[in-house]
């Protein structure tokens, strides 16, 4: 499998449905490997065309890895298409610092480890610091020289032990290690360190609406000031907040989920609001890293639950339910991580609430009750949309002795 190099890569321009050229060459033999085109039409030269097949194989890739389906291939469908070349034992997996490995196959290896009960963090296919002390951990424990590498002997082993325990139940480490965090973290806030990641920025407003009084605002803006209430509420409870941005600033989603990692966060929280060309579209939906192979964040999913209730009960927008995903941020992060969308700018009856301040401090006051709901673990647990931030306070207290 080839990639050309302007495939959606830094610098490059997204290919999509009508184009031609080598990177649409290149794309038509990525798809080819992956069995999503025939191979009769696989082409190889500066003459091939992203027609009507390609598009439904684009698309049903991005469907099958959770991106957004628009058939477009930009960086993360590129990057996907990249991972998914890889099978364990195609190459030599190793940790470097610089550009870390990410493929299927470092996630196989991530699975194959922690059912042996080692500990690599989320499988989430990039080979970082975690897996490279499992790998290491395994190689002592077998008896081959520590390197870190997994070279053939490695795998050879893996695939080994890990074929003697097909069906034997070998549990789920990752969620008893995520659960066993928090609920050993106790009930209280003060002291949890959370991100907030206000989504968009600057260069990337997102959607712009007009104020009654003929002023302007957008995603950007919004998303940043439910962030700021938020940060507010949760330093009055003694709880340490770090937000990914400014009001003037635009991170990359690598340098969003690096601040988060460099803390040591017990959660991030990021906030977005979408808009689209159709006034139609609206409503609430939250996310939470996992795939469609199983890998997921047990503790991000059960925050991703108690945030959309809360915030589903207060703000009476449209139920757009609870998904999984493997976005760059939600795989990135280390720590449990989830992305709220909430409601749409493009819609009026969204927009309108949106730009109410006291809507906005709705929304921020329900996240900082999911956040208190998942250390509560279930203890004296009020009902979903009437817990204020009084009640949260006066439980802090009793709480903290």
């Amino acid at each position: 499998m080839v990639n050309a190099p302007d495939l959606g890569g830094e610098g490059g321009t997204a290919v999509r449905l009508g184009d031609a050229g080598t990177a649409v060459a290149a794309l038509r033999r990525d798809l080819g490997s992956l069995g999503l085109v025939a191979p009769e039409v696989l082409a190889e030269d500066a003459h091939a065309v992203f027609d009507a097949d390609v598009d439904r194989a684009v698309r049903a890739f991005q469907q099958s890895r959770q991106l957004i389906v628009d058939g477009m291939v930009g960086p993360a469908t590129a990057r996907e298409l990249m991972n998914a070349r890889w099978r364990l034992g195609d190459r030599t997996l190793s940790y470097t610092l610089s550009a870390p490995l990410t493929g299927d196959d470092v996630a196989a290896l991530q699975h194959k480890l922690s059912s042996l009960g080692y500990n690599t963090g989320r499988p989430d296919g990039l080979f970082g610091s975690s897996t490279d002390s499992a790998v290491r951990q395994f190689q002592r424990d077998i008896g081959i020289t520590a390197d870190g590498v997994c070279g053939p002997a490695t795998t050879r082993e893996l695939v080994r032990l890990t074929s003697r325990r097909m069906g034997a139940g070998g549990g789920r480490p990752i969620y008893l290690r995520e659960h066993d965090a928090v609920r050993t973290a106790g009930p209280r806030l003060r002291g949890k360190r959370i991100v907030i990641d206000p989504g968009h920025g600057a260069g990337n407003e997102g959607a712009v609406v007009t104020l009654p009084d003929g002023s302007t605002t957008s995603a950007a803006d919004l998303a940043f000031d439910i962030a700021r209430r938020l940060e507010g509420r949760m330093a009055a409870t003694g709880m340490d907040t770090l937000l990914t941005r400014g009001p003037d600033q635009n991170p990359s989603v690598e340098e969003r989920a690096a601040r988060a990692n460099a803390v040591g966060a017990d959660l991030l929280l990021s906030l977005h609001i979408d808009g689209l060309d159709s006034p139609l579209g609206n409503g609430l939906a939250t996310f939470h890293f996992g795939t469609d192979s199983g890998s997921t964040s047990t503790i991000g999913a059960t925050l991703a639950a108690l945030v959309h209730r809360e915030l589903v009960a207060r703000t009476r927008f449209t139920d757009c339910r609870i998904h999984h995903a493997a976005w760059g941020l939600l795989t990135m992060s280390k720590m449990p991580a989830i992305q709220v969308e909430l409601g749409y700018l493009s819609n009026p009856s969204d927009r309108a609430a949106l730009i109410d301040p006291d809507f906005r401090n709705r929304i921020a006051e329900g996240l900082l009750v999911a956040v208190k709901r998942l250390y509560m673990d279930g203890r004296d647990e009020p009902h979903t949309g009437t817990f204020t931030m009084r009640d949260l306070l006066d439980h802090e207290r009793a709480v903290g002795g």
